[in-house]
C-alpha cells in the first residue's frame, strides 16, 4: 500500500488506516465480537494499513484492550494512535484536559495497549475549564519522557457550526491549533471528513496542509451510508449511534440516496470497484497528507477499504463527485 507522512517528524503511516471504535462502541453492541474484530484487524495489516485508530473511551478502555492483543504479536507492524481527554459516566461524557490527568491516561493506555509508546497520542477534545495550552504541554512532556512519538488533536469544528454558530466551519478548531502549535507541533488532526461532510477541505484541510501536518479522515464512510449497504427504513438497534441521527432516519436516508447512485456510476467505471471504495479514493485525491480511517467489524470490509488505495480517480470522476448533491439533514 502507498504510504503517506504526517507530522513534522514525517511518521509513514499506510495511505488508509483501520478505525477500531465500532468493534466496541456506538454501533449495534450484538454484533461486537472480539475474536471476529481480531481477525478483522489481522486482515487489515496483511492488506498493508499500518495506523489503527482508537481511543481509550471506546469500551470504555476494552477497545484498547483489543488491540493490546495485536500489538503483543504485531507492534512493528503497527502505527496505533490513541485518544484521551472524555471520560465516560452514566450519564454524560464529559472532558478533563488536566494535566494529571492526561499523564495517568497515557500510563493506563501503554499498559492496556501492551506496548512502550504511542506512535500518535490525540487530545479527543478540549476541555473547557482548563486552557488548552496547559493541556498540550502536558502531552508534550510525554514525548519528551519517550512514552509518545506524536501529538495530534480532534476537531469539533463542524459540529459547532450545525448547532447553530456563525462561524464558519472549524473556524474555533483552527484557533486552538495555532495555540498549541506554539507549545509544541501538531503531527495530525483528526477531523470527519468525507463525500457527504465535505466541510473540513474549505479552510481546516488548507491549514493542515501548508504546515505538512496530517489529517486523519474521520467518518470516511459516512457511518456506512456510503457504502450502499445500508437500506432506508431498516431501522437501527436502540444502542447504535446511528438510531439518533437525524440523517439516518428513513426520510433522509431516502433523501440522500442520489449520493449512492452517484458513487456507483463512478465505481462502475472501474470493474469490480465498489462505492466505499470510490469514497475513500476520492478523500486520498484531497491531498497527500490525507489518510481516511474507515472503521470495520468485520474481515471482508477492512480489505474492501485497504484496497482502495490502489483505485486511481479520473478528472471525470472527480468531476462528478464535486457535482453531487450535498447531503441532506442535520447531522446532530
Amino acid at each position: 500500500m502507498e504510504r503517506r507522512t504526517i507530522g513534522a517528524g514525517a511518521l509513514e503511516v499506510g495511505a488508509i488506516g483501520l478505525g477500531c471504535m465500532p468493534m466496541s462502541w456506538a454501533y449495534t453492541a450484538s454484533e461486537r465480537d472480539g475474536e471476529s474484530s481480531l481477525r478483522t484487524v489481522h486482515a487489515a495489516l496483511d492488506s498493508g494499513v499500518t495506523l489503527l485508530d482508537t481511543a481509550d473511551m471506546y469500551g470504555p478502555f476494552t477497545n484498547e484492550l483489543l488491540l493490546g492483543r495485536v500489538l503483543r504479536r504485531r507492534r512493528a507492524d503497527v502505527f496505533v494512535s490513541t485518544k484521551c481527554g472524555l471520560l465516560v459516566g452514566e450519564q454524560h461524557i464529559v472532558a478533563n484536559g488536566r494535566p494529571g490527568y492526561v499523564k495517568r491516561a497515557c500510563d493506563a493506555s501503554l499498559r492496556r495497549l501492551q506496548t512502550d509508546v504511542i506512535d500518535l497520542y490525540q487530545l479527543h477534545r478540549a476541555d473547557p475549564e482548563v486552557p488548552v495550552e496547559e493541556t498540550w504541554g502536558a502531552m508534550a512532556e510525554l514525548v519528551a519522557a519517550g512514552k509518545v512519538r506524536s501529538l495530534g488533536l480532534c476537531a469539533v469544528g463542524a459540529q459547532e457550526r450545525r448547532r447553530g454558530s456563525d462561524a464558519p466551519a472549524y473556524a474555533g478548531t483552527i484557533r486552538q491549533l495555532e495555540r498549541i502549535q506554539q507549545v509544541f507541533p501538531v503531527g495530525c488532526v483528526e477531523a470527519e471528513l468525507s463525500v457527504w461532510s465535505p466541510e473540513a477541505l474549505v479552510s481546516l484541510l488548507p491549514w493542515c496542509e501548508a504546515r505538512g501536518i496530517g489529517l486523519l479522515a474521520a467518518m470516511p464512510l459516512g457511518s456506512g451510508f456510503l457504502t450502499g449497504t445500508l437500506t432506508p427504513g431498516g431501522g437501527f438497534e436502540r444502542d447504535d449511534v446511528r438510531a439518533r441521527h437525524p440523517r439516518f432516519t428513513a426520510e433522509m436516508m431516502a433523501a440522500n440516496q442520489p449520493i449512492v447512485a452517484g458513487l456507483r456510476r463512478v465505481a462502475a467505471r472501474h470493474g469490480d470497484a465498489t462505492p466505499a471504495q470510490v469514497a475513500l479514493a476520492w478523500l486520498l485525491a484531497q491531498g497527500r497528507h490525507v489518510v481516511p480511517v474507515p472503521g470495520a467489524k468485520k474481515e471482508r470490509w477492512a480489505v474492501e477499504n485497504a484496497a482502495a488505495a490502489r483505485l486511481e480517480l479520473t478528472a471525470r470522476d472527480l468531476a462528478e463527485i464535486a457535482a453531487l448533491p450535498p447531503a441532506q439533514g442535520s447531522w446532530d
